[in-house]
């Protein structure tokens, strides 16, 4: 009996701390915002203008298309300044309102594939043809956390 009484007192307090938590849930300081993408890019030596015109032609243009389409609120190149060993050259980082289900994924990578008229097998060789240029040294995903 005495076990029975701490189980109902524990799955009460166990309830009002979800209901607590829902309430400051909705009294909270921040709200989700968009999701970045950052892609860290080495270059390699002798390749960086080559790099920089893929960059603005074909990158900018397939953002630019994400843009247009309303799944890109906006995308920017950084140059780090004073790298230091192991750190990246560039910072590739793409906005985006949200993040995607499998379906809408689907949907974006076909609409991605007419309009630069290449399958993923086209795409996936073209990334590996700029390994002459570039090398892909890591990424982070960050959702922004907007204050009130």
């Amino acid at each position: 009996m005495n076990y029975a009484k701490h189980m109902l007192t524990g799955l009460l307090a166990a309830g009002l701390m979800m209901v607590g938590t829902a309430a400051s849930a909705q009294d909270s300081s921040y709200k989700p915002g968009t999701v970045w993408n950052f892609s860290h890019i080495k270059v390699e030596p002798g390749q960086f203008e080559n790099y920089m015109d893929f960059l603005a032609k074909t990158w900018k243009k397939s953002n630019e298309f994400g843009k247009k389409e309303g799944y890109i609120v906006s995308y920017h190149v950084f140059s780090v300044n004073n790298a230091r060993e192991g750190e990246p050259d560039l910072i590739l980082a793409i906005e985006s309102k949200d993040y995607l289900t499998t379906a809408q994924q689907l949907e974006v990578q076909k609409k991605y594939e007419a309009f630069m008229a290449m399958d993923q097998h086209k795409m996936d060789a073209a990334s590996g043809e700029r390994k002459v240029m570039r090398k892909l040294a890591g990424g982070m995903e960050l959702q922004e956390l907007v204050l009130k």
